[in-house]
């Protein structure tokens, strides 16, 4: 009865681990597909799109500082006329799991 209930235990430990590897991996994937370009592969923009559009890597206080909702809110729903708007583009959950990857660059 024990090692049921161990292998129970293994195996629900199992799913949910593969769960978050997925989800953070989904962030990778859409961070990488739509948010790179602008933001930088490691969330550090080259200096062309800093000039031209004002873009800040993840470090910058000014970044750090935002809220995940904050951030979410801004993704989806753009921000001016330089970052566009995800809302409909892009699932509820890519843009939180996109946002969740960026904001690991700030650490």
């Amino acid at each position: 009865m024990r090692n049921m209930i161990r292998i129970q235990v293994a195996l629900a430990a199992a799913i949910l681990m593969t769960g978050a590897v997925s989800f953070a991996q989904s962030g990778e994937a859409t961070y990488k597909a739509k948010c790179a370009s602008c933001h930088g592969s490691a969330g550090i923009p080259n200096p062309g799109i800093v000039k031209a559009m004002g873009v800040k890597p993840a470090t910058d206080p000014s970044v750090k500082s935002k809220t995940e909702a904050q951030m979410i809110a801004a993704t989806a729903n753009g921000m001016g006329t330089k970052m566009p708007a995800f809302k409909g583009k892009l699932s509820d959950a890519e843009i939180k799991a996109s946002v969740a990857f960026f904001r690991t660059f700030a650490k």
